[in-house]
């Protein structure tokens, strides 16, 4: 993890993503170690987190130490990114993106500054 991109567990998902503050979306990329796209993804959202920082909230859940919350969200497969906004889930993206792809993904549900 970057000092820009936070973990989440079960524990704490309600907390850190669903009763985030309302002035920023919530980012939550879903991986496992042993995942290769996962790997590949994780500096390209080092980076948009660090270009987004006080715009964008992303975090991280291990899906091997933490499968209530992807259970319960039915994802099947990783890396998937949802992008929670007020709480709620507004976008979702399956599989490994190029930083262009990502900053597409996230940039229409920004608040403008």
């Amino acid at each position: 993890m970057s000092e820009h991109v936070t973990a989440v567990t079960d524990a704490s998902f309600e907390r850190e993503v669903k009763q985030a503050s309302h002035s920023q979306p919530v980012l939550v990329d879903f991986w496992a170690e042993w995942c290769g796209p996962c790997r590949m993804i994780a500096p390209i959202l080092d980076q948009v987190a660090a270009e987004q920082a006080g715009r964008l909230k992303v975090v991280k859940l291990n899906v091997d130490e933490n499968p209530q919350t992807p259970a319960a969200l039915g994802i099947r497969g990783i890396p998937t990114l949802i992008l929670f906004k007020n709480g709620a889930p507004v976008a979702t993206q399956v599989g490994a993106l190029a930083k262009a792809q990502l900053a597409a993904f996230v940039t229409p549900h920004l608040n403008v500054v």
